[in-house]
């Protein structure tokens, strides 16, 4: 028995930084997860270290998609110290073991987890803590549908002075922002990147980046190179192009990604059955024990190029200002390094990598398969640098509806923003900015219930309902679309 408290029953997970047990809280009579971590003779290892901080951030946040940590215990056995991080256990798997099992997600599939992270990650942001390993693994599913955000071993508040430090790598190589794997510090940013390349993960059976023993070559592509693009993304583009964007300013907030998420009805449906209704529930027989210390943490509870402008509110409202296209970002240019001067840079950053404390684990390798499940509305493909829109002469259904759905989001989240996605003569009659955000401005949600989009009239009509301080409205809105190079503005109501 652990602190003359803890049952140990059953250990189901090993990693890099210790094993995981299942265990017995025979003071309060409920099943546990327990990691052990060791504790050197005359003092704490950086796992212990680790482990405390994980214990003390994780208590910072009470939140239904973020693992629970119950207590952090020290325990002496012939001589040598175990320290045990307790936290909440649940029967189910992680995203990446899913992945293993079932193959890459549909985009609804996918979105039901990704969207229950973004709040947890939304959550952590908003209390001042960066995640910094947010990757598949960490990512812990439930038979009910039920999301955990695991493992803060390695997160950092932003008062923590090694935040300041440059040139410390931390985190999953195949998930690291461009900044990050350039030794640059950890941001809200960075954790939005690496949430878009978990997306990325799930939708294609892989990472986003394959590592292999090429560490090097590995952050050379995530620094320089354009991040890849998804041919099963679908509905869900324009959420992986706004994370996945090398400009960390250019990123969406997990909040905007959640809202994004959660605007779609398939979400809905799906919620209500939990991800057993989708096809992929855990398998009901137990493996052996991951490599990768994550199915442990099974807690209890719970786009083209440019980059479209993030999710905003509903399109215009009863006297409300019009909707407009997508806010159009100056073309990606390359980062202004020199190959050579990149190189040593680098190699670098690879040098100070903490690979020990953490390992590449079971996310960056390839596995899963490499064919894709056939998704019905797929969007277009990955492979266009541009706009919504899959060609600059035929806009299609597809990019159409994804523009005004961006738009909305865009206009709840930040007006000033959507009013660039109006036409100059739109803008005008909206009355100007300050007339847009008459309207806009005191919208606090929004959400399309319904969409349909004609390429050859280039109008979009949408049902969706909006929350106003007097309460929520339903609406039944066609906007007229004009297309705009590769993208599309907003030139009125029909």
């Amino acid at each position: 028995m652990i602190a003359g408290r803890y049952t140990l029953e059953a250990e189901i997970g090993r990693g890099g930084m210790g094993a995981v047990w299942r265990g017995r809280d025979e003071v309060l009579g409920r099943t546990v997860a327990m990691k052990k971590i060791g504790v050197a003779p005359g003092g704490f290892t950086p796992d212990a270290l680790r482990a405390e901080r994980e214990a003390k951030l994780a208590a910072r946040l009470n939140h239904a998609n973020v693992v629970a940590v119950f207590d952090l215990v020290e325990e002496s056995v012939d001589g040598q110290s175990q320290q045990w991080l307790v936290m909440e256990y649940v029967e189910g798997t992680d995203l990446a073991e899913l992945i293993r099992q079932h193959g890459p997600l549909a985009p609804d599939e996918a979105a039901l987890i990704l969207a229950q992270t973004a709040s947890a990650l939304a959550a952590a942001h908003g209390a001042g803590i960066v995640h910094r390993d947010v990757k598949p693994s960490n990512i812990l599913v439930a038979p009910d549908g039920q999301v955990k955000l695991s493992d803060f071993g390695i997160a950092r508040t932003s008062s923590d002075p090694s935040l300041t430090q440059t040139g410390l790598v931390t985190g999953s190589p195949a998930y690291l922002s461009p900044e990050v794997a350039s030794g640059q510090q950890a941001t809200p940013a960075s954790d939005a990147w690496s949430w878009g390349a978990t997306m990325f993960h799930a939708l294609e059976g892989r990472p986003p980046y394959q590592v292999g023993d090429n560490l090097l070559g590995a952050l050379y592509r995530i620094v320089h190179e354009e991040p890849p693009q998804s041919e099963a993304a679908g509905w869900l583009a324009p959420a992986l192009a706004n994370t996945m964007t090398r400009d960390p300013a250019q990123r969406w907030s997990m909040a905007t990604a959640q809202r994004f998420l959660e605007t779609r009805p398939p979400l809905a449906v799906a919620a209500a059955g939990g991800l057993a209704d989708l096809g992929f529930a855990p398998n009901e027989e137990p493996g052996p024990p991951a490599e990768d210390a994550r199915t442990q943490l099974l807690p209890v509870d719970t786009a083209p190029r440019p980059v479209p402008a993030p999710p905003a509110g509903p399109p215009v409202g009863p006297a409300g200002p019009p909707a407009g296209p997508p806010a159009t970002h100056e073309p990606r240019r390359p980062w202004p390094l020199v190959v050579g001067a990149t190189v040593v840079a680098v190699a670098a950053v690879v040098a100070a990598f903490v690979i020990g404390l953490h390992g590449l684990g079971s996310d960056d390798s390839s596995g899963g398969t490499a064919g894709h499940r056939s998704t019905a509305g797929s969007s277009t493909p990955s492979g266009s640098a541009t706009s919504p829109s899959s060609s600059a002469n035929a806009p299609t259904k597809e990019a159409m509806e994804s523009f005004v759905q961006t738009y909305i989001a865009t206009a709840v989240d930040d007006p000033p923003a959507a009013f660039k996605m109006l036409t100059t003569r739109y803008q005008v009659e909206s009355k100007g900015l300050s007339g847009y955000e008459s309207f806009w401005g005191d919208v606090k949600a929004a959400k399309i219930l319904s969409i349909t989009a004609d390429p050859a009239s280039m109008q979009v009509t949408y049902d969706y309902r909006y929350v106003k301080p007097g309460g929520p409205t339903e609406e039944n809105v066609t906007l007229q679309l004009t297309s705009e190079g590769d993208s599309f503005l907003i030139a009125g109501t029909a």
